[in-house]
């Protein structure tokens, strides 16, 4: 299985980015997916989860980001508004299928 992220870059305070991850193989809403981010300095941490029709998201971006599932592409997103600077980080897209597998990560960096 692999999973292949991307959409990160550069963007100013306030602003948005949407990242993607393609899985390799075909999904159903039962296989849970998600986004976690590492900042430097800083602890792996969990950004947001969705798994059939529940979502779960950190409260650092609650009201701010938004993950989507397309099963027929076999893609999760997040849709983040409202950067701000603590939002820098690489960003990994995460899949429950048997076995967690992680995606190569994407940087997202929040200038101010």
């Amino acid at each position: 299985v692999q999973l292949q992220a991307s959409g990160g870059g550069l963007v100013q305070a306030g602003g948005s980015l949407r990242l993607s991850c393609a899985a390799s193989i075909s999904l159903s809403s039962r296989n849970l997916m998600g986004w976690y981010r590492m900042a430097p300095g800083k602890q792996r941490e969990l950004v947001a989860t969705i798994s059939i029709l529940t979502t779960h998201y950190a409260d650092s971006v609650k009201g701010r980001f938004a993950i989507s599932r397309d099963n027929a592409k076999n893609t999760v997103y997040l849709q983040m508004n409202s950067l701000k600077p603590e939002d820098t980080a690489i960003y990994y897209c995460y899949l429950d299928y048997i076995k967690p597998y992680w995606g190569q990560g994407t940087l997202v960096t929040v200038s101010s």
